[in-house]
């Protein structure tokens, strides 16, 4: 559960740590850096110092309402004019309501500081990356296959947006690597969420794969994740952003915008990865080929859409919604870094305090790869950087 910031008068001789506090549903005015009480490592848990926290779409959504069914925009239009709920829209999180006030941050390098009862000290000043997405079963089990209960870092409880966080034990994962703390904080939301979309998908060398949106966090990793596992890679992107997908291992890269049906030709694609959607939607189905799949975890451009059952299931075609990570991937991921198999995709870093800048130059798109946050150093060690 969420370890609220403690503001009692009882507590205001304990230790203290800088975080960034989202207040309720609402416009960047939400965002409070402030000084809260430092969390402590339960039985179970661990005490972590955040090194580099990325910035990324849930953490936005989250703070606007945005799973909500009452919002119908794209991404970058639900902040145009919010209303001002309060407490927050009941089914506006990933799990109903957002436990407001609420650190966020579902991107997280960091060390392990302290541990709790039950937890191995051998783990204590490890480097580690923090899973976004927790299964939470009836054994408190960290083995999930995709379709038990989980919550959100940062958007069901306290995430990294702060110099430190508590987690359980099962959720960190040591990395042996040679990235910066801030490269290492491009790595979990977007790319676990990429590798359970390329692994549900199936996803296999030869096959056509189109990614919309290839140049975002979760875009490039898919770009990456697909290439790796041989497959053809198509993206779409705005043609300033075409050499860097290029760059990550596109094989083709086509402009934003454009007649993609002209260009790619009716079921010529086996698999869409497409966290877009929007007024695009029908077109990314009439390119699958028949039995071909579309894999969505997002809908950034608008998530109505318009659906022609009769191109679903006359061309047996396959809607894979993803949002639960499967239990090897997070794991998957942490190994793919150590052999050097993917790599990062740092556009800017950012102090954490400077945390709306971020999100608004997020927002603005005008970046490849991702945004991270670094917090100021805590009592809880140096926050030390590798070079790379």
């Amino acid at each position: 559960m969420s370890q609220r910031p403690n503001t009692d008068a009882a507590d205001t001789d304990a230790a203290t740590m800088t975080a960034v506090v989202t207040t309720g549903v609402g416009d960047y005015d939400r965002l409070v850096v402030s000084e809260v009480v430092r969390p402590v490592a339960g039985p179970g848990e661990v005490l972590v110092q955040v090194l580099a926290a990325g910035v990324n779409n849930t953490d936005i959504n989250t703070r606007l309402g945005w799973y909500s069914s009452s919002v119908s925009t794209a991404t970058d239009e639900s902040s145009d004019g919010i209303e001002d709920l309060g407490v927050g829209r009941a089914d506006g999180g990933w799990n109903g309501a957002t436990p407001f006030p609420l650190i966020q941050g579902a991107d997280c390098c960091g060390r392990v500081v302290a541990v709790g009862a039950g937890v191995d000290r051998s783990i204590v000043g490890a480097r580690v990356l923090i899973r976004a997405c927790m299964p939470l079963d009836q054994e408190g089990s960290d083995e999930t296959d995709g379709s038990d209960e989980t919550e959100w870092l940062g958007s069901d409880r306290d995430g990294a947006f702060a110099q430190l966080t508590v987690v359980r034990a099962c959720d960190v994962f040591a990395v042996d690597s040679t990235w910066s703390d801030a490269e290492l904080a491009t790595i979990p939301c977007a790319y676990g969420t990429a590798e359970n979309m390329v692994s549900r998908a199936g996803i296999t060398a030869g096959m056509r794969v189109l990614v919309p949106g290839a140049s975002g966090g979760v875009g490039s990793a898919v770009v990456q994740l697909a290439k790796r596992r041989g497959a053809y890679v198509i993206g779409i992107a705005s043609v300033a952003k075409h050499d860097r997908v290029i760059e990550i291992g596109a094989d083709e890269v086509l402009e934003r915008g454009h007649d993609h049906m002209a260009q790619l030709g009716a079921k010529s694609i086996d698999v869409v990865i497409d966290n877009v959607a929007g007024a695009e939607f029908g077109n990314m189905l009439a390119l699958l080929r028949h039995g071909g799949a579309y894999v969505t975890s997002g809908a950034i451009a608008g998530p109505i859409v318009e659906l022609d059952l009769r191109m679903l299931y006359l061309g047996d075609l396959r809607l894979i919604g993803c949002t639960a990570w499967d239990d090897h991937v997070f794991a998957d991921v942490v190994s793919y870094v150590e052999r050097g198999e993917i790599r990062p995709l740092l556009e800017r870093t950012y102090p954490l305090h400077e945390i709306v800048t971020a999100q608004r130059d997020f927002l603005d798109k005008g970046h490849v790869g991702n945004l991270v946050l670094i917090p100021p150093e805590s009592s809880g060690g140096p926050a030390t950087e590798h070079a790379p």
